[in-house]
């Protein structure tokens, strides 16, 4: 009897639900096979973008599985399967996660937004957090940068984005400023010319835009100052001024100015 009541059971569930559950198997199999399509799609499509190498695996996996947790979703209402249990738990599950990982969604967020806007690149010289060094990688969660003294800085990303950046090499040019002093005694035609001769004798330092020589105060106690504005290449910055110093060094220095 019992048998027969479990064979009826059976029976009635093939009858009532057979259609939905096969019908819910191919959607399944057909939403993962256009789902790898859509991946390959996707794919091509940022790489014609020119979106960042590190961000292209990320949004990728991040639609796919979206795709295909909205397709087993789908799959199970159209077998008649209820959700309700499920979307508790996952809305009680996502809540007690993301307060637990507050300040690592907000790194999260932040990696995504620098990834796209790009404010710098690996490779750029940056000023960040009082820390002076090149991007050697930008990741998710944080960025890592390497100072002049090679040291190694990890800076979590949500500093990067809500806090003042100066990148030094964006635009590839930097400005040289040097400020000297001398004499009344000392006529200025006499600097200039030594001045010119030390700026000829650097290679480094570039004529456009052009370079800038004049007085830039005159003192209360005697003498004057002389504001020099030359400008040089991004990398390599302080080579080329420490190099220009000592030519400029050297000629001051080889006579007396008159």
């Amino acid at each position: 009897m019992k048998a027969e009541k479990v064979y009826n059971a059976l029976t009635q569930l093939v009858v009532v639900r057979g259609p939905a559950i096969l019908v819910g198997i191919l959607v399944l199999f057909l939403g993962w096979w256009l789902i790898k399509l859509l991946s390959k799609s996707l794919t091509s499509l940022l790489h014609k973008r020119n979106i960042n190498p590190t961000l292209k695996p990320f949004l990728i996996s991040i639609a796919i599985t979206t795709l295909r947790i909205l397709l087993i979703i789908g799959v199970m209402q159209i077998m008649g399967i209820q959700l309700t249990i499920f979307a508790a738990l996952i809305a009680a599950f996502g809540v007690a996660a993301g307060l637990a990982l507050s300040g690592t969604l907000q790194n999260f967020a932040s990696g995504i937004l620098i990834l796209i806007l790009r404010p710098f690149e690996v490779g750029d010289n940056i000023i960040a957090q009082s820390q002076e060094g090149s991007v050697t990688s930008i990741q998710i969660f944080y960025t890592i940068v390497t100072t002049f003294d090679n040291q190694t800085v990890i800076i979590p990303n949500s500093k990067l984005s809500n806090e003042v950046i100066v990148n030094i090499s964006k635009t590839g040019k930097r400005r040289m400023d040097i400020e000297l002093k001398f004499s009344n005694s000392d006529k200025f035609e006499d600097v200039k010319e030594k001045i010119d001769k030390a700026i000829a004798e650097t290679p480094n330092l570039l004529n456009d835009p052009p370079r800038r020589i004049g007085i830039s105060s005159i003192e209360s106690d005697g003498g004057y100052k002389v504001m020099l504005n030359v400008w040089v290449n991004a990398h390599g910055f302080m080579d080329t001024k420490m190099e220009f110093q000592q030519n400029l060094m050297k000629y001051l220095h080889k006579e007396p100015v008159k």
